[in-house]
């Protein structure tokens, strides 16, 4: 008869932590009495009511052997067995110990010193002879046990290499998840029949001391199929005798899903104690019904059939993991609760560190994210889509930024820049470096002075801080975008036709050298082209220089917009995608900003625009302007509002202003007016009082109108306001 390993015994080559594939099939129920323990471990076989002690013959000589022609003897014989008759082709291992008489008390030859004396382990003849029911079957399996093979982990040796598995196993897990499914996939079925993880809910992180009462979750259960094991063998019905038919269909439907520790409380107490022990000590009889709920007694089988271990990392339990065996299954021993002792610590200390490594995970996600625009304006005349990729998922910081400032006149400034490094400093400093550009383009600055600006300001942050970094300004209005680079490469445009190009802008500088002038240059951007912002991370990399990158970059534009035709552009969305799907397996050595703009500028017929000298007869002058050019666009439906508001803006501007006042209508989605002059103190809303004369323009500014603002230029400010058109 072939030998088969059991579940507990694995083949060499197998990981008895490798989960389901370890219960393996069983030979039918033997008929023969129980044997000798030695015997047994030696592949004897023995007929019913043969008298003769196994392993010999009649005449005292041995037999062959059980594992037959061609198959190698059992491991555990003894050392030096030499065959009684020299059969070609046979072998025949010498007679068990245990089968020879016993020797007379005068004749016992004392043993050897040496490593061979090793004395009996106590109770290993019960162990051995105990794993067997009167029938000849195992007690765990219910079906006979295949001779010559040992116990499923009766051995010292087999318990340390399941644990050394199991921890193997459990380790490999990075995330709360993945460390929890180890544990079970590490037990079920090698060590127990099912098992309960409950954790705490939340999670302490760290040495943070949670408040309010201690509360259990059930996070995960798994169990042995009730039907069927690995190779279609029908197995009993799980923990119940007489289940229902569907009464174990899942775990979890049995047990409560929270489960309060209360203070002074039974669990609360074997919580404590963090040392596992079986269900049918007194302590667990009654934390058991507090941990499980009613159905306590349903799931958890009686007698050293279950084992509830606490779960304790560096600071304290933070769960509990119960072991289950079916009744009619081998019980659990005392070793074994050293084994599940081994199990929840090394789960729970994995627990602790994926909790932290969750928690930096979250903060780095936050600051990222906060870094970076939540999301993106819609300027007048422009549409803007964004991409940005971490270097890795371990490092999910950066200094890679970009972003998109509404500015005065309905012009937008797109910013796109990359500090050296992607960590937790190169992200701090990107947020200083992007609230300072934010605040620059707020005054509208040049492109080359918000360039200067940032320089001083790296310098000031250290002297190792370097950047790149590229500045435009788009106007919708005149059609032109002016552009100042600082050491960034150089950014793309594509036409409407399908041509792209790299444009030539001049190089630049890192911020943070000092001591460099910027260089602006102003370049046309046509009415559907589409302006493509990105770092160096996209084009350069181990496996391609930068240059090469960008020319790729040009012809994957260029051949997206071949899809589309040459008279649509490709959507911006899409674009962005296949942008970065030119990116290699080896491509990604650095953080990816992307910032693409599509330039859908303003006609010249839908924008009136006026000079009005500083007197008293420029509101009347420019209530008349505005009427119309609404009369021109059919918008007259707007005349009362529009008069209004332009009559209350144009005012506060005259009152104060010692140069022409600047008005303009734009007409896009929305009426927008834009009233600038040369002070640069901004309007403030107040609550005017009855007895005052003014202070109630802005107030029906902010009534009327859709939107309104105040923005200060280098030269003064602008006050606009926005209509609907109905």
């Amino acid at each position: 008869m072939t030998e088969q390993p059991t579940s507990f015994e694995r083949p060499q080559g197998a990981d008895p932590a490798e989960g389901r594939g370890a219960l393996l099939r069983t030979p039918k129920p033997a008929t023969t009495p129980a044997l000798p323990a030695q015997a047994r471990a030696e592949g004897a076989s023995c007929g019913p009511g043969t008298a003769t002690p196994c392993g010999q013959g009649k005449d005292g000589r041995g037999t062959q052997s059980p594992v037959g022609k061609g198959k190698e003897p059992p491991v555990n014989g003894p050392e030096h067995s030499q065959p009684a008759t020299t059969e070609p082709g046979a072998h025949r291992p010498r007679p068990a110990p245990d089968a020879v008489p016993p020797r007379p008390a005068s004749e016992a030859v004392p043993p050897r010193p040496g490593p061979e004396a090793i004395p009996p382990q106590p109770g290993a003849e019960q162990e051995r002879t105990a794993d067997r029911t009167p029938g000849g079957q195992e007690r765990r399996t219910g079906r006979g046990l295949p001779p010559g093979r040992p116990m499923p982990m009766r051995r010292d040796g087999d318990r340390l290499r399941f644990v050394g598995a199991a921890t193997r196993r459990i380790a490999r897990g990075l995330d709360l998840d993945e460390i929890v499914m180890g544990l079970c996939r590490a037990t079920v079925p090698t060590f127990s029949d099912a098992i309960l993880v409950y954790l705490r809910d939340p999670l302490p992180v760290g040495d943070e001391r949670p408040t309010g009462p201690v509360v259990l979750r059930l996070r995960r259960t798994d169990r042995i199929p009730e039907d069927r094991d690995t190779e279609g063998v029908l197995l009993p019905p799980a923990f119940d005798p007489e289940p229902e038919p569907s009464a174990l269909a899942e775990l979890s439907s049995l047990t409560t899903e929270l489960c309060e520790v209360r203070p002074g409380g039974a669990l609360n107490e074997v919580l404590r104690g963090v040392r596992p022990v079986f269900a049918d000590a007194p302590a667990a009889r009654a934390a058991l019904p507090e941990l499980l709920g009613d159905c306590a007694e349903t799931v958890v089988p009686s007698g050293q059939h279950a084992i509830l271990a606490p779960l304790r990392g560096r600071r304290r339990v933070i769960g509990a993991a119960l072991f289950l065996r079916r009744p009619e299954r081998l019980a659990f021993e005392g070793d074994d609760l050293l084994v599940a002792a081994q199990l929840a610590t090394h789960s729970a200390l994995g627990i602790d560190k994926a909790v932290l490594y969750g928690r930096e995970a979250y903060i780095a996600d936050e600051l990222q994210r906060t870094m970076l625009p939540e999301t993106l304006p819609r300027p007048t005349g422009v549409r803007l889509a964004s991409r940005y990729l971490p270097a890795a998922e371990t490092a999910r910081v950066g200094g890679d930024w970009y972003d998109a400032i509404p500015l005065p006149g309905s012009r937008v400034a797109l910013v796109v820049g990359d500090v050296m490094g992607h960590s937790m400093t190169s992200a701090a400093i990107m947020g200083q470096l992007r609230t300072t550009a934010q605040t620059l383009a707020g005054l509208d600055l040049p492109p080359q002075e918000v360039l200067h600006h940032l320089d001083e300001q790296a310098q000031r942050l250290g002297t190792d801080r370097m950047a790149t970094c590229l500045y435009a300004v788009y106007d919708p209005v005149t059609h032109r975008i002016t552009i100042a680079n600082a050491g960034h490469p150089p950014p793309v445009l594509l036409h409407l036709g399908g041509r792209a190009e790299v444009l030539r802008v001049p190089p630049g500088a890192p911020i943070g050298v000092g001591g460099v002038d910027f260089e602006a240059v102003e370049l046309d951007a046509p009415a559907g082209a589409t302006l493509l912002l990105y770092t160096d991370g996209l084009v350069e990399s181990r496996l391609r220089d930068v240059w090469t990158g960008i020319e790729q970059l040009r012809e994957k534009l260029a051949a997206t917009a071949q899809l589309t035709g040459p008279d649509h552009p490709p959507p911006l969305e899409a674009l962005c995608d296949e942008v970065l799907d030119m990116l290699g397996p080896g491509d990604r050595d650095d953080d990816i900003a992307l910032l693409a703009a599509r330039f859908d500028g303003i006609a010249p017929s839908d924008v009136a625009y006026w000079r009005l000298e500083p007197e008293e007869t420029a509101p009347g002058q420019a209530r008349r302007l505005a009427r119309r050019a609404l009369a021109r666009w059919d918008l007259e439906d707007l005349s009362d509002s529009v008069e209004l508001l332009v009559s209350e803006v144009v005012t506060n501007a005259v009152r104060y202003a010692s140069r022409p006042v600047t008005l303009r209508l734009l007409r896009t989605d929305v009426l927008r007016c834009e009233v600038g002059d040369d002070v640069p103190q901004l309007p403030r809303l107040r609550q005017a009082r009855a007895t005052d004369e003014g202070g109630r323009g802005l107030y029906l500014v902010n009534k009327l109108a859709r939107r309104w603002g105040a923005t200060r230029l280098s030269t003064g400010k602008v006050v606009w306001f926005e209509l609907n058109r109905g």
